[in-house]
């Protein structure tokens, strides 16, 4: 049998929550659920789970992609929301939005989320469940955002996908910048829509130029090389054809001896 509290709800009312156990017919696939300081409360048996994400979705990637897989696969029958924080990043509100919206995995998106899960919120949208890692998000108002949802046994911890994150892409474009400007000058793009000076767009071409002088320089210096190559090996064959493989070992002996 699943253990039990009594979860005051309200000024004068309490819910009799039935937690999860090892033993529980309804065990979430794929997710751990033990080894928490919190427990995660029996889902409802007569409809489908109603199961809540929020998140920033900025560079949406398959990391956030199959964390929303791990909460719609949870039970068997999940009808998925998901919530996008409104805050400043790489991509807008509406470019975010429309990434998630386009995900194979989500029912419905719910804009303008708030940072905090509250229970107003729970309630107008009927949650059950808020997924999420089960790392602690910090909240200058509010300590861990998710605090609300693990007291009341609605929190479903996700897991991570290793070596994939919004910060990491960014890192990466940080790292190569200058590579990165000197393809979207080459497509066109003008230095005031990449908002860097006039000095800055000359020296990236100027530095474009020289490498391809470069590259020009080598590959005329290759071919020429290919070709002496060419000549010295039939040079080669033309001496030993006339004196012989002797003559020219004794040649080669008295020119090294020469250099040296």
């Amino acid at each position: 049998m699943p253990s039990q509290k009594k979860l005051k709800t309200s000024e004068n009312t309490f819910e009799t929550i039935e937690y999860l156990t090892e033993s529980s017919s309804f065990i979430p696939k794929g997710l751990i659920i033990s080894g928490y300081d919190f427990k995660v409360k029996e889902p409802p048996s007569d409809r489908p789970v109603r199961i809540y994400c929020d998140g920033i979705y900025d560079l949406f990637h398959f990391g956030h992609a199959k964390a929303l897989e791990q909460a719609k696969k949870s039970f068997p029958d999940v009808y998925l929301m998901v919530g996008g924080v409104k805050v400043k990043r790489v991509m807008n509100e509406q470019e975010r939005y429309q990434s998630v919206a386009h995900c194979k995995w989500v029912d419905q998106v719910i804009p303008d989320a708030p940072w905090t899960v509250t229970q107003e919120f729970i309630d107008k949208h009927q949650i059950d469940y808020v997924a999420h890692d089960a790392e602690p998000y910090q909240s200058t108002e509010s300590g861990d955002v998710y605090a609300f949802a693990k007291a009341q046994g609605r929190f479903l911890p996700t897991q991570r996908t290793d070596g994939i994150s919004t910060s990491d892409l960014i890192t990466r474009i940080i790292r190569d910048y200058d590579a990165y400007l000197c393809r979207n000058i080459e497509r066109g793009v003008s230095a005031k829509d990449l908002n860097i000076s006039f000095l800055k767009e000359r020296e990236i071409k100027t530095m474009k130029h020289i490498d391809n002088l470069k590259s020009q320089l080598i590959t005329i210096l290759l071919e020429h090389l290919a070709t002496l190559e060419d000549s010295s090996h039939e040079f080669i064959r033309s001496f030993a054809s006339r004196f012989g493989a002797k003559d020219i070992v004794v040649c080669i002996f008295i020119l090294l001896c020469f250099i040296h």
